[in-house]
């Protein structure tokens, strides 16, 4: 397995202040799919990101290879929404996770 970082583009820079309300409602889906990703451990990491020049969304997830994780990526509901949202993947070569709650350091 190996590590990926998603980067959801939104439609505009101005996203998500103005959303319209079939936007909110692919976002609702969304969200409910990447805690879909998260209950299952396949997700490790998902939010959105206030950055001053526009906010996007991340997720850092565990995938066979590339095309796995494209899978993924394809597969969100806001994609599937074709309301101009997309991703940017790229690997993560190594990443250092915390131990998790209640295991033995």
């Amino acid at each position: 397995m190996a590590y990926f970082h998603l980067k959801l583009l939104p439609p505009r820079q101005t996203f998500p202040h103005d959303a319209t309300e079939e936007e909110t409602a692919a976002m609702q889906r969304h969200a409910a799919y990447w805690r879909r990703n998260a209950d299952t451990g396949m997700a490790i990491a998902v939010g959105p990101v206030f950055d001053p020049r526009g906010a996007w969304g991340m997720a850092v997830i565990e995938a066979a290879d590339p095309a796995a994780a494209k899978v993924i990526a394809d597969a969100d509901p806001v994609v599937l929404a074709g309301l101009g949202f997309r991703y940017e993947i790229s690997p993560i070569p190594s990443l250092i996770l915390r131990p998790s709650a209640g295991a033995a350091v």
